[in-house]
C-alpha cells in the first residue's frame, strides 16, 4: 500500500468561473486543498481533501507556511502584491492575467491602458519574485472566457436579449474573437503544473474557434430557447441609438473605444501553449454554459 502523501494546494478564487473547475479537478486527482473566496462555498465544500475559508487580499485568514502549488484564478494585480509580501513556501505558482495587457496597452481609453499597465506590472513582480525565491511561476492569459454565467461579456450579452427579445449589434462587428470555456482554462492549469518549460512563461490560452463577433454572437442567441433575434443595423444608426441611451443613462461600458472594438481582430496564437502542455480547447459551445 502507497504510503505517499497527497500533494497541497492553495487556490485563490475557488468559487470563480475558473477557480471551481480546477479545485474540482485537483480533488479528483486527490490533492489536498484550500480554497479562498470571497463568497460562502457550495456543497462541494463537504469534499473530502478540502478546506475552505473566506477572505480576500485586503483581509485574508491564516494560511498555511507550505505547499506544493499555489493557483490564482482572481486580479492578477493584487495577487502579485500578496506573492511579493508573503512569506509561503511553495514549488510552484500559476495565475490567471488577461490578453488584455496586450490589447489594451495602447487603447484610446486611459482606464483600459491603466489595466493593461497594472497587469504587465503584476507579471513582472510576480516572475522576479518567482526567480529570486527559485519557484516556478506560469502566467496564463485567457481570452474571452464564457462557461458558467459568470463573465461579464457573453453572460451579460445573453441577459439583454432575453429580456427584450433581440440584440443590436452595428453592420461592422466583424473583428474576429476566439472564445474559450472556463473548464479549458482550469484544465490549462492543472495541465502546467507538472511542465518544467512552463516555468518562467505567460502563455496566451485562446479557444478552440476563430469566428466574427457577430457569427459569435448569433450562436449564442441560438443556443437560447425561445431564441431572441439578432438584429444588425447600420453603423450610423447603431452609434446615433447609442448616443441617445446614453443621454437616458440606458447603457453603460459602451465607450467609443468598446465599439470600434467590434470591428478589430483580436486572435492570439496558442502553439507556445499546445506545445508546451498539449492546450487543446474545445470549440465555441454556448450550450454548455447556464443561460438566462
Amino acid at each position: 500500500m502507497s504510503t505517499r502523501q497527497p500533494r497541497s494546494a492553495l487556490i485563490f478564487g475557488g468559487t470563480g468561473a475558473i477557480g471551481a473547475p480546477l479545485l474540482a479537478r485537483l480533488l479528483v486527482q486527490d490533492w489536498s486543498v484550500l480554497a479562498i473566496s470571497r463568497h460562502p462555498p457550495g456543497a462541494q465544500s463537504a469534499a473530502a481533501g478540502l478546506q475552505w475559508k473566506q477572505g480576500e487580499f485586503a483581509q485574508l485568514p491564516e494560511l498555511p507556511a507550505q505547499v506544493d502549488a499555489v493557483f490564482s484564478t482572481g486580479p492578477l494585480d493584487q495577487f502579485a502584491r500578496w506573492y511579493a509580501g508573503a512569506a509561503i513556501t511553495c514549488a510552484r505558482v500559476v495565475a490567471f492575467g488577461s490578453t488584455s495587457v496586450l490589447v489594451k496597452q495602447d487603447s484610446g481609453d486611459p482606464d483600459e491602458r491603466d489595466l493593461a499597465a497594472r497587469l504587465r506590472q503584476a507579471e513582472q513582480i510576480l516572475f522576479e519574485c518567482a526567480r529570486e525565491r527559485g519557484v516556478a511561476a506560469t502566467v496564463l492569459r485567457p481570452t474571452l472566457v464564457y462557461g458558467d454565467g459568470q463573465d461579464r461579456n457573453l453572460s451579460r450579452i445573453a441577459g439583454l436579449a432575453r429580456r427584450s427579445g433581440f440584440f443590436l449589434l452595428p453592420g461592422d462587428a466583424r473583428g474576429l474573437r476566439q472564445p474559450v470555456h472556463a473548464q479549458d482554462l482550469a484544465d490549462a492549469a492543472y495541465a502546467v503544473i507538472d511542465v518544467p518549460a512552463s516555468a518562467g512563461q505567460a502563455y496566451a490560452l485562446p479557444g478552440g474557434e476563430t469566428l466574427r463577433y457577430d457569427q459569435m454572437v448569433q450562436r449564442l442567441l441560438q443556443a437560447m430557447q425561445p431564441a431572441p433575434r439578432l438584429i444588425r443595423l447600420p453603423t450610423p444608426l447603431f452609434r446615433g441609438a447609442v448616443a441617445v441611451a446614453r443621454r437616458l443613462r440606458k447603457v453603460d461600458g459602451l465607450s467609443d473605444t468598446v465599439l470600434a472594438r467590434l470591428r478589430q481582430d483580436l486572435v492570439f496564437d496558442a502553439e507556445a501553449a499546445r506545445r508546451d502542455f498539449t492546450y487543446a480547447p474545445r470549440t465555441f459551445m454556448p450550450q454548455s454554459m447556464p443561460l438566462p
